[in-house]
């Protein structure tokens, strides 16, 4: 079982994030996610939107709120129960007057442009979950691991949606696996 399963918490950040059996577990490499958002951000004091899809714990949205001041956050996820523990992590950070969460599959229902679109979506293909580590294999949520039969599923999804949800300036941050550059940049 990974210990942040065992103590309820990881370390994201710098900041701590409550976990749960329904939320990924929050991990360093996630991290160049905010990096390359804080790198493309020009004035981090200036107002902007962020929009976290598949939040799970919070842990994307908050940490880049912790970072833009003036910024405002909307965390999605299909899973009630994960949505529930990002809420609970944003109002610990201090962030809960910034940040909502809705239930949502990916950007279903969702109006509004983003400044900002973070997203660490399943990637690992279906038929490799079950070779991976015994601590992700038997205790992450499947469907935050299950990227479909050759792991772009998720990107797929995403990809026509995000012309829709950005604004003229804004762009996306997303996490891909190793080896997926190419498939993911011609997507």
């Amino acid at each position: 079982r990974p210990m942040a399963q065992v103590t309820g918490t990881r370390e994201f950040w710098s900041l701590p994030f409550r976990v749960t059996p329904m939320t990924l577990d929050p991990r360093p490499d996630s991290e160049a996610i905010i990096g390359a958002a804080l790198d493309h951000v020009g004035d981090r004091r200036a107002p902007c939107k962020v929009l976290d899809l598949g939040t799970g714990s919070g842990c994307l949205l908050l940490a880049l709120l912790s970072e833009l001041p003036n910024a405002l956050g909307l965390g999605t996820d299909i899973c009630a129960q994960a949505i529930t523990v990002a809420a609970s992590n944003a109002a610990t950070l201090g962030h809960g007057k910034r940040a909502r969460f809705a239930v949502a599959n990916w950007d279903r229902g969702l109006t509004g442009r983003f400044d900002i679109v973070a997203c660490n979506p399943p990637y690992i293909p279906s038929s490799e979950i079950d070779l991976l580590a015994p601590e992700i294999s038997r205790y992450e949520p499947r469907r935050a691991l299950d990227g479909g039969r050759d792991g772009f599923d998720a990107y797929r999804t995403l990809a026509p949606s995000l012309a829709r949800l950005l604004t003229c300036h804004g762009f996306a941050a997303v996490e891909i696996g190793a080896g997926q550059r190419s498939v993911v940049e011609s997507i």
